[in-house]
């Protein structure tokens, strides 16, 4: 009894792993994210219209607008994005809903100040008829100092 009791315990383990570093499913639709993120220009909308974001600060944006809006208001202008390298996962659920996480290397200008900084963004997009569109994101600084960012 214990051995099946270990045999499936270690089975049900092994299955949990590797769907967590599951990266073959859903090809497709794993390269039509890639292509989303990699290609985003800023006239470009790729949000969906229930859009949700939390900003630096733990503010709330229910739309896009919304979230541009705060940037204005705080005087945030995005002068660089860039993602690091080997920091990307791309899970797909169901063909239509993909969370990724990546890092990113953000240079921007608040209130006419210069800052520096890496970002870990996550990021949730839904597959509709006309294609995928980001419902949800939210992006939290890493502070190299406490955390330095080690090559995956």
């Amino acid at each position: 009894m214990k051995q099946t009791f270990l045999v499936l315990f270690v089975l049900l383990v092994s299955y949990n792993a590797i769907a967590q570093i599951d990266t073959t499913s859903f090809p497709k639709e794993r390269n039509e994210i890639r292509e989303l993120m990699r290609n985003r220009k800023p006239d470009i909308q790729i949000d969906c219209k229930d859009f949700i974001a939390v900003g630096a600060k733990g503010d709330i944006s229910f739309s896009h607008e919304a979230w541009q809006g705060v940037q204005s208001k705080e005087k945030i202008v995005f002068k660089s994005v860039r993602p690091v390298p080997g920091n990307e996962f791309i899970r797909i659920y169901d063909g239509n809903m993909a969370v990724v996480n990546f890092l990113i290397n953000v240079q921007l200008e608040v209130d006419g100040r210069a800052v520096n900084m890496k970002v870990r963004r996550l990021e949730v997009f839904h597959k509709t008829i006309s294609g995928w569109c980001r419902v949800a994101g939210q992006g939290t600084e890493i502070d190299e100092k406490l955390f330095p960012v080690k090559a995956n």
